[in-house]
């Protein structure tokens, strides 16, 4: 099981993405405990103030240290109580490093995670240098919040999880797992509007389709995402088939 903490502004944005399909059974299950808290909840003035003027002047606002440290302080006990040390605490921020299939399987391994949804202009710096073990940012852009991220990086993570998919064989194939995109995947009906389904994978030659899927995975990285090729585990046949 892997139980995951959100610190958030906003709660109310997560009840729809895990209350659906997959995660849901997975939390019905004993697979995945969520435990989504309000950053303002740890403030202690009467308007529950999270942010302020950024020293130094600039535009926007900076949520302050206390809220954020205080929320992680609390939870860090409650673990320590049950005898969980060191929890990873993971700042979603456009300055993190940059989110991939290695680094959901890296996380998968913890069995506390705890996610500090940031906002406005940012965090005070301090929440980054002494209180976030890791950050970590979904793309280069930058949105209104730390909540989608969230979303994204925790679905990554919580699917890796055993037992969160019906068949542990999903994982092996698809985009990203072995540095290459996806093949191709077809259904019935074998042939749709005069497009027929390729020769090989009706064939019932698993060898000749698991060379296919192969080729074609090589095939498409090198179309769409070449980049992938130069740290994907490629033999010498396949590399020479890629200058060609």
């Amino acid at each position: 099981m892997i139980h995951i903490y959100i610190l958030t502004l906003f709660p109310q944005i997560f009840e729809g993405p895990f209350s659906v399909g997959l995660f849901q059974k997975a939390v019905e299950r004993g697979l995945v405990k969520l435990d989504i808290r309000n950053i303002r909840d740890y403030t202690h003035d009467k308007h529950h103030t999270t942010d302020d003027y950024p020293y130094g002047g600039g535009a926007g606002m900076v949520m302050k240290p206390e809220p954020l440290f205080e929320a992680v302080e609390a939870i860090k006990s409650e673990l320590t109580e049950q005898g969980i040390k060191d929890p990873l605490v993971v700042l979603l921020s456009p300055q993190g490093r940059l989110f991939t299939q290695d680094i959901a399987r890296e996380l998968s391994t913890n069995s506390h995670l705890i996610f500090i949804c940031g906002q406005y202009e940012g965090v005070d710096e301090r929440v980054c240098e002494h209180l976030a073990t890791d950050e970590i940012s979904i793309g280069d852009y930058v949105l209104t919040g730390g909540e989608l991220p969230a979303m994204v990086v925790v679905n990554a993570v919580v699917r890796l999880v055993p037992g969160f998919l019906g068949s542990p064989d999903s994982l092996l194939y698809e985009s990203h797992t072995a540095g290459l995109l996806e093949y191709p995947q077809y259904t019935r009906p074998p042939v749709y509007r005069e497009q027929s389904v390729p020769e090989v994978l009706l064939s019932g030659n698993h060898a000749q389709i698991a060379a296919w899927r192969r080729e074609q995975s090589v095939l498409r990285t090198m179309k769409r995402r070449p980049e992938l090729l130069a740290k994907a585990n490629l033999s010498q046949k396949e590399k020479e088939y890629i200058k060609r």
